[in-house]
């Protein structure tokens, strides 16, 4: 039986994918994700086996909270595995692969939800609408520009009418308008929701998640029990379960602004160019004292006993308040401090199978310090979260813009095994990097981006416990446009 941090685990509960995809760099309460441990204080303060008296229902209740989070991990498992392959990134589109006046079935398009959809709340035939958030590339010529709007409507619905009974839905776009065009007729499928809970099948169908997928299904039936043999305690037990467990919830609900991929299965006719969102060249003064920073700084960050920790993928050049801004607009959030509150309402994230968009992230070291500024976006889900670190370098950009190394990662499940409590993490370094970039350069705050290489570029490596990660070494310089 191997015990962690005062509460002991029967085996170990990682997957092989949540075992090659972890941030964890230190141990059960360092890295990424904040931790299950760090959610607990009041049965882990101090050394292992040191229990901070607390109220004996809130206690036992706690306990079997932090259990049902190992038992997500197979759901999360299933997830991954259910999900649908990897993309190519649109930017890659060459045009070798495509006609003069066509995209080729099979090129992904990157679009942003703006009208919410629900399996409790929409129609059959609902209008929907969403919009471009990536531009598409042919011979170094954005054919497909951002804000491009594709129209469908809301083809299937199925509200759940059980628990094991999963909510469904089809959403059939049929439409496109490119800036300034007369829209044109698009066939094409679902591939992909981003940091949803739902799994997305090879038709394109959403299909949901039933009750026995959630935590709160197995908490409910452990307190249930525990009330059954502590009478004496059944109404505190009953009013626990109520206010910090709830009532599955299964419905599909997407809000404006859900981040979507989707497919095309026929030929896409583009017959002119686009002006690009922005220059993909950065100024020469600029370059140069990126590469003065980079010169000087650590690849990576580290924890705070100096464990690697992330890899530094991302420069951002800006103020402040230019990166909040920006990242506020791209629906990302900042990340509550490690509080009380913010530490149940993570556990209650996990154990009903929700997302909590500003779910707090532990120290990363960078400078001999923590992260200045840190984001994060989460959809349905709090297994998956793209997030990331920035630190203010010391040198500035010519006219004293800031100068800001990143490290951004994307979470992709749990990884729970002995003497590790934490998010699974993407091996795909790159793909994050991209991500960021796509999502601010969507904002129109950005004045360039450009990929440069540092003087000793990684290319692969492992996180503190032995999750791999790899990258083409380069990092992406995101230049915002001064207010």
């Amino acid at each position: 039986m191997a015990a962690w941090r005062g509460v002991s685990f029967g085996k170990d509960l990682r997957g092989p994918a949540a075992a090659a995809h972890n941030d964890r760099p230190e141990n059960a309460s360092a890295g990424s994700g904040g931790g299950f441990a760090a959610a607990l204080p009041g049965l882990h303060q101090g050394a292992p086996g040191r229990v901070r008296p607390v109220p004996f229902v809130k206690q036992v209740a706690l306990f079997l909270l932090l259990g049902t989070a190992c038992t997500l991990v197979a759901g999360a498992r299933a997830l991954s595995a259910a999900a649908s392959p990897r993309p190519v990134p649109v930017s890659k589109v060459e045009s070798s692969s495509i006609s003069a006046s066509s995209l080729p079935a099979g090129t992904i398009l990157y679009v942003r939800l703006k009208t919410p959809v629900s399996t409790t709340s929409s129609k059959v035939h609902q209008k929907v609408t969403a919009q471009t958030v990536r531009q598409i590339f042919v011979s170094g010529k954005v054919v497909a520009p951002l804000g491009a709007q594709l129209t469908g409507e809301i083809e299937k619905l199925h509200a759940s009418s059980t628990p094991d009974d999963p909510a469904l839905m089809v959403i059939d776009f049929t439409q496109m308008e490119l800036p300034g065009e007369k829209p044109v007729k698009i066939s094409c499928h679902l591939l992909k929701i981003e940091n949803a809970r739902e799994t997305v099948m090879k038709d394109g169908t959403i299909q949901g998640v039933v009750a026995s997928d959630l935590g709160s299904t197995y908490v409910d039936k452990a307190l249930g029990k525990l009330a059954q043999q502590l009478p004496s305690l059944s109404d505190a037990i009953q009013g626990f379960e109520k206010k910090q467990v709830g009532t599955p919830d299964t419905a599909i609900n997407y809000p404006a602004g859900a981040d979507m991929q989707v497919v095309l299965d026929k030929p896409l006719p583009v017959e002119k160019s686009f002006a690009p969102a922005a220059t993909g060249e950065l100024q020469a003064a600029i370059l140069t004292a990126v590469h003065e920073v980079l010169a000087k700084a650590s690849q990576r960050s580290s924890t705070q006993k100096g464990t690697p920790g992330d890899p530094v993928n991302l420069v951002i050049i800006g103020s402040e308040q230019e990166i909040r801004q920006a990242f506020q607009q791209a629906g990302w959030d900042i990340p509550a401090a490690q509080q009380t509150q913010s530490i149940v309402k993570t556990m209650q994230a996990v154990v009903q199978g929700q997302g909590y968009g500003v779910a707090p992230i532990s120290n990363l070291y960078l400078y001999g310090r923590p992260q200045d500024l840190a984001f994060e976006k989460v959809l349905n889900t709090f297994a998956m979260r793209h997030h990331l670190r920035l630190w203010r370098a010391p040198i500035a950009a010519p006219g004293g813009d800031l100068i800001w190394l990143g490290a951004a990662v994307h979470d992709t499940g749990f990884d729970i095994h002995p003497g590790v409590a934490s998010h699974a993490t993407s091996p795909d370094l790159d793909a994050e990097r991209t991500k960021v970039g796509a999502d601010l350069l969507a904002t129109g705050s950005v004045a360039a981006e450009q990929l440069v290489t540092p003087p000793r570029p990684l290319s692969n490596g492992v996180t503190g416990t032995g999750g791999a990660w790899q990258t083409d070494g380069q990092l992406l310089v995101v230049d915002l446009k001064s207010k």
